[in-house]
């Protein structure tokens, strides 16, 4: 069971040398946590393993994201994007996610493995505002319903960008900042 956590405003940032990296079963369990990971969200291994992926999930997340990513995961495509994380203590901090199915030698969907890395204040200033209208869309839908019609609005947003997809359009913003 998810605990209750009160978020508050107090950010913790990665280093731009960290990674974290987290396995999970097919279901989204923790199987591995790194110790960067432990050490920005504040939980023990302990309290991690065997525990949904979504203990982490901030509630200034748009579901619809979070709805994209299970599709294209399930697809058996990676996927990339944009995540601010809730830590143990209320806080939080920012990531730029890569999430791809993990398979075993039968080609049988095991889990799934996840890099992510500081992402770009610069990527974070233009996904934000989508977020938030995402969540406000959310808010004024029928629970069944808010996911699905918040991902019309992202993907009128990638439409509108020019990019062919979300994954292709968060790459770009995280490229953009770190080749400059």
């Amino acid at each position: 069971m998810k605990p209750e956590i009160t978020p508050n405003n107090t950010e913790k940032k990665l280093a731009d040398e960290d990674f974290i990296v987290s396995k999970t079963d097919a279901s989204g369990r923790i199987t591995y946590a790194n110790r960067i990971f432990m050490e920005i969200a504040g939980y023990p291994e302990h309290e991690l393993l065997g525990v949904q992926h979504n203990v982490i999930r901030h509630p200034d997340m748009p579901r619809g994201v979070f709805r994209f990513m299970w599709n294209t995961l399930k697809s058996g495509e990676e996927f990339f994007g944009f995540a601010k994380n809730l830590c143990a203590d209320g806080g939080f901090y920012w990531v730029f996610a890569n999430i791809t199915p993990d398979y075993d030698k039968d080609g049988n969907l095991q889990g799934y493995y996840s890099v992510r890395r500081n992402p770009p204040r610069s990527a974070l200033d233009v996904i934000t505002p989508v977020y938030n209208q995402m969540l406000a869309i959310e808010k004024q839908s029928a629970v069944k319903d808010a996911p699905d019609k918040s991902l019309s609005y992202l993907f009128d947003v990638v439409q509108q960008t020019g990019a062919k997809t979300y994954n292709s359009l968060v790459l770009q913003l995280y490229k953009s900042e770190v080749t400059k």
